[in-house]
């Protein structure tokens, strides 16, 4: 009986000692998060432990990083003089809570997705750029905010509704500009707001009501009267700013005025003064009772409510007997706000809607439509308005001569692009979509991607300014551009392909690059675009790209059947998967842009019958000779005349090879390219910089463009 227990008693040795082990294995997730972060921040040797490739943090107790079970829950690293960028899969770390990479050198955007269980966030004093992202909008569990001394700018947007744990939120020592929010107002829990060293302006009424014990709002460009609310708080400092100098006016009293015979002024904070005039009215009255101004005003009260009681008395009755006889509109003498609904009422009711001032809301936000049925057909009031014009046939009609040929400027999968020109002498391009390339229930979605496309909003989208849906015609209004496509600009126009220098055509792919970021990571949800090519690439007289096309994809869903050409992308610009399975992601996306940047490097066409067969496919041809030093000189566009500077271009061929994988899940995410475009850019400026020289990446003569070369 004893032999066997040996061999037992090992093996139960054996598991006690590989449990712990076991347990301590990270999620893969969050290594993957963290060997990207570590990546980005330029493999410091400061953090011991960490790697690339077969790590295991909570196993392996990496420096600043500590877990709970298989999940990282906390990262510290604060004041080790990291150099580098945050990276693009934080928000894979689902289960972290604190994240402090405070008094380091990282710079860069913050990336748009976050870690979103967070209740502590510090990247306080680096040197971070761009505006805050909006995924702090859906941190519900965030109570520690910390931004402070950084490069922020823009405005202060509005995503703080949810964020009712937050209890100190640090802004201090940016560039923010503009006026406070009114999310703001509901943070119920904030204690502590540090704003100073900013150039925030308007009034500080957003914080009124809040429990705040320090505010320090401090030299920043803020206006108008201090709130009196705000005076009780324990630490406030509002120096540095442009408050008016005397007392802010007292709100309107709303109670009965004194005795004719009193003439008191009334002071703000005079406690005992109005105690005393409280009991001189009760001595004056004595056992009089009520004056008569009182007695007058209770009588006139008790017939108004007998008034209003009665009229809702018979409101009530005339909407019971409205519902025996089952009528749907009340006829009448009615209360105001009630109206008869008709068919046309209803449609001016969605005109009307379209020309709200456009108050910027989250953008591509989910549309909900109440469809409205009546004799004409479905129209649809719209729930969240339309952000853009609503124009008449009439109107598009005489602004582009009954649409005849002479106007038209291009040809898309949907229809004809015209160019419109207004009585007012705006000019503008209308797209008139064909009834042909719509099914009746795809027609009828189409004030929905209306909505949605008109609250898309950024410099290198193509702006919707209106829309027509009327006497069966679908039409679509966008800002004019008016230096053509890309596609034309490097195929066809051989004078105007000279005017793409090098620094231009990078300029492009950044301007595109932040387009396609805007959709896949700014937007919730995503917009797949769909149909990215260089056509679609419009160049206004900077050269400023201008995406086009923007949420049409709405319009033609995402199924096989649409394989063609005519519905969605086009052949040499179309990613392995769609072409296989006819599914269509972000990284589809990813994989176009990687196309049009080889366009730009190359000024080659994506498939290109006339060259010979080895050739013929852009893609086949470049990709094995993206990494080939020697080869890439060869390829790139003979119009440039040797006129590049040879680092960058080695660099704009890696971030290509990156994008046209034909695996998608390797492909990077949007941001991760404008990240490294951007660090293209800034190279290249930092070797431009002279005393006699503009900072930046403009436009560069040939003697500069020979000088980068060096570079």
């Amino acid at each position: 009986m004893a032999r066997p227990s040996f061999p037992l008693a090992l093996c139960f040795s054996f598991i006690f000692v590989a449990l712990p082990l076991s347990l301590a294995t990270t999620d893969p997730s969050d290594v993957q998060a963290l060997e990207v972060m570590y990546n980005v921040l330029n493999s410091p040797t400061q953090l011991t432990g960490w790697k690339i490739g077969g790590g295991d943090p909570c196993g392996e107790s990496w420096k600043g990083v500590t877990c709970e079970g298989s999940a990282v829950v906390s990262i510290k690293l604060s004041g080790l003089g990291l150099d580098g960028t945050l990276g693009y899969l934080l928000s894979d770390l689902m289960s972290l809570r604190d994240l402090d990479l405070s008094d380091n050198k990282i710079h860069d955007t913050i990336p748009y997705q976050l870690p979103p269980n967070l209740t502590s966030l510090n990247f306080a004093r680096n040197n971070l750029s761009g505006n805050l992202p909006y995924s702090i909008s859906a941190m519900g569990s965030l109570n520690y905010l910390n931004l402070s001394n950084n490069a922020l700018s823009m405005t202060v947007g509005d995503i703080f509704a949810s964020l009712q744990d937050l209890g100190t939120l640090d802004l201090s020592f940016n560039n923010f500009s503009g006026d406070l929010p009114p999310s703001v107002g509901a943070l119920a829990n904030l204690s502590s707001l540090f704003l100073q060293k900013n150039q925030l302006t308007g009034s500080l009424s957003a914080l009124v009501g809040l429990p705040l014990d320090t505010l320090n709002v401090a030299n920043n460009n803020f206006s108008g009267w201090i709130p009196h609310e705000l005076s009780s708080i324990h630490n406030f400092i509002y120096d540095g700013n442009s408050f008016e100098n005397r007392p802010a006016p007292l709100p309107p009293t709303v109670t009965s005025p004194p005795p004719s015979g009193s003439h008191r002024r009334h002071h703000s904070g005079s406690g005992s003064h109005n105690k005393t005039q409280a009991s001189d009215n009760e001595k004056s009255n004595g056992h009089k009772g009520l004056t008569v101004g009182a007695v007058i005003g209770i009588v006139l009260g008790s017939v108004l409510v007998a008034a209003i009681v009665f009229l809702a008395l018979v409101f009530c009755i005339r909407k019971q007997k409205g519902k025996k006889k089952g009528a749907r509109n009340f006829s009448g003498s009615l209360p105001r706000g009630v109206i008869n609904v008709t068919p046309q009422m209803q449609e001016q009711r969605v005109k009307s809607a379209a020309v709200v001032t456009d108050l910027k809301p989250r953008p591509a936000e989910n549309v909900t439509v109440e469809r409205v049925a009546v004799k004409s057909g479905s129209v649809k009031q719209m729930k969240s308005p339309i952000t853009s014009t609503s124009y008449t046939v009439a109107s598009l009609q005489s602004a582009t001569n009954s649409f005849s040929q002479e106007f038209i400027i291009g040809e898309g999968s949907l229809g004809r692009v015209y160019r419109a020109d207004f009585p007012n002498g705006k000019v503008m391009a209308i797209k008139k979509i064909d009834n042909s390339a719509l099914s009746l229930q795809e027609e009828d979605n189409f004030l929905e991607a209306v909505s949605n496309m008109s609250r898309l909003r950024h410099p290198n989208i193509v702006t919707l300014a209106g829309y027509c849906a009327e006497h069966g015609q679908r039409l679509l209004v966008y800002e004019y551009i008016a230096n053509g496509n890309l596609h034309d600009m490097l195929h066809f126009a051989e004078d105007s392909s000279k005017d793409l220098s090098w620094n231009a055509r990078v300029r492009i792919a950044l301007g595109t690059a932040r387009a396609l970021e805007y959709l896949h990571e700014v937007c919730l949800p995503s917009v797949v675009h769909r149909n990215f090519k260089s056509a679609n690439i419009l160049l206004d007289e900077e050269l400023n790209p201008h995406l086009s096309d923007c949420g049409l994809a709405a319009l033609t869903p995402n199924t096989e059947r649409q394989v063609s050409t005519q519905m969605v992308g086009s052949f040499g610009y179309s990613a392995p998967e769609f072409a296989l399975s006819g599914v269509y992601t972000v990284k589809s996306d990813v994989y176009s842009f990687g196309v049009v940047m080889l366009e730009l490097l190359t000024g080659r066409k994506p498939l290109d019958s006339s060259r010979v067969r080895s050739e013929q496919s852009l893609v086949r041809w470049a990709t094995p000779q993206l990494h080939d030093i020697d080869a890439l000189a060869k390829m790139v566009d003979p119009t440039l005349n040797g006129m590049y500077p040879a680092k960058s271009l080695s660099r704009f061929a890696d971030i290509i090879a990156l994008c046209v994988q034909p695996e998608p899940e390797f492909r990077p995410p949007m941001s991760e390219v404008v990240q490294a475009l951007v660090r293209l850019v800034q190279r290249a400026s930092v070797v431009k910089r002279r005393p006699s020289e503009e900072s930046g990446f403009g436009h560069k003569t040939p003697d500069h463009d020979a000088m980068d070369m060096s570079f």
